[in-house]
């Protein structure tokens, strides 16, 4: 599938308004982004954007990132150091395979807010919202 036709398939506003939801209760930090290339391995292109967006950077390094790459039916999730000491590899995979069940069926708005909204489940519970936290990133879907 072209990048263009899974964006197309995509409810920007559901999603924004999913990962606006999750931050609420969160210092954490989500975000989505879908590349424009062909990415056979998809977590080490994730890990690789992960650091061009900026999210290793966050306070307290608790950011995490569901990255797509269409060409090639790939994708991925990436949680920072402090989120991944506190969940481990299990927890990205539980919620990759929920999200795969859902992308076969090409629910791909509904695949990507279980993922949001259990990743801000996991976020609040180990980084509650703290007085004087703010959104240190963007929540709209990133493209390129």
């Amino acid at each position: 599938m072209k990048p263009r036709e899974f964006i197309s398939h995509l409810d920007e506003a559901r999603i924004v308004a999913a990962i606006t939801e999750a931050e609420r209760n969160t210092s954490g930090e989500i975000r989505v982004y879908v590349s424009h290339k062909k990415r056979e391995d998809a977590l080490a292109a994730a890990h690789f954007r992960f650091r061009k967006l900026g999210m290793a950077k966050t306070r307290h390094r608790n950011a995490v990132l569901i990255y797509f790459a269409p060409l090639t039916h790939k994708f991925a999730i990436v949680g920072d150091l402090g989120i991944h000491e506190k969940c481990g590899d299990n927890y990205w995979q539980e919620i990759a395979g929920e999200m795969s069940d859902l992308l076969k069926e090409h629910l791909f708005t509904e695949a990507i807010i279980t993922a949001i909204k259990k990743v801000g489940g996991v976020l609040a519970q180990h980084f509650p919202r703290e007085p004087g936290d703010r959104n240190e990133l963007p929540n709209q879907i990133a493209e390129g």
